[in-house]
């Protein structure tokens, strides 16, 4: 047994297990085991996933990104939890402009003075309209798998409805592998959306996810077929409000540039054996 020192944090909602393994070494299957076991909400500390700050496997970057959900299963890129690492890793004795890799992409990072944290990600994503159990759906991959379905207001609140919803979407044939996260969105007045995400890995409907707010923002730029080139939406999640930004070009109906804002916050810090 190990006795490590965490924090709990959380950005908008959205809560992690953050340990900095500059200090313990693990190796990723020994963060796979232990994964569940922290993230369970009655017998562990309880979280979304865990977020690891790792010594840097890339030249260029200042430190690399562990992300698992509560199953311990890859979740890709995790846009909340990137945001609570970067304000961790500034506390840490980074500095407010940081670069940190998940798996081969690089990622670009500042700490804002109102503690909120920008994430640049380095991806193009290309909406395609779809259909799956004779849904109309938008797939929108922003660093990690998203299903989007455009829903009236008042079915954001039929919770029930979402997740089984979601949990038929998730491994539907049409999106495997790897699945897909499930988000519900209903466009508001100007550019705002509110949102429900189902995140495949928690199997449930989260607070909030920022990569879904990323893929959600854009799903709706292109389901209103709007031609701007640049775009700036608040997406009006359980958890609070997070900042999708993105350009568009419309040669190619390709969005870049894509830059997520929004709160990081430390909840508390312990110490726990595994």
């Amino acid at each position: 047994m190990t006795d490590i020192v965490f924090h709990k944090m959380e950005g908008a909602g959205n809560d992690f297990v953050v340990l900095d393994n500059r200090t313990y070494g693990f190796d990723l299957d020994e963060i796979i085991r232990f994964t569940p076991k922290l993230c369970d909400r009655k017998f562990g500390i309880g979280a979304d996933g865990i977020l690891v700050l790792q010594p840097a496997e890339k030249e260029e970057v200042d430190y690399t990104m562990i992300y698992r959900n509560a199953d311990g299963s890859d979740a890709g890129m995790c846009g909340n939890g990137a945001r609570c690492l970067v304000m961790f890793a500034f506390h840490n004795g980074f500095g407010a402009t940081q670069t940190f890799n998940v798996h081969k992409n690089v990622y670009e990072a500042e700490v804002h003075d109102d503690e909120s944290v920008s994430v640049h990600f380095p991806v193009h994503v290309t909406p395609e309209d779809v259909q799956i159990n004779e849904l109309d759906l938008v797939k929108a991959d922003a660093a990690t798998e998203h299903l989007i379905q455009f829903v009236e207001k008042a079915d954001l609140d039929k919770e029930d409805e979402l997740v089984q919803t979601g949990r038929s979407l998730r491994y539907h044939k049409d999106v495997e592998p790897p699945g897909s996260n499930v988000n519900f969105v209903h466009c508001e007045h100007g550019d705002s959306i509110s949102l429900q995400t189902y995140e495949r890995g928690v199997e449930d409907l989260t607070l909030a996810c920022g990569t879904g707010a990323l893929a959600s923002a854009i799903a709706a730029h292109h389901h209103m077929n709007r031609m701007e080139k640049r775009a700036k939406y608040q997406v009006k999640v359980k958890g609070g409000s997070l900042f999708a930004s993105f350009n568009f070009d419309p040669n190619t109906s390709t969005y870049h540039q894509l830059i997520l804002t929004g709160p990081a916050r430390f909840v508390f810090e312990g110490t726990i054996s595994v």
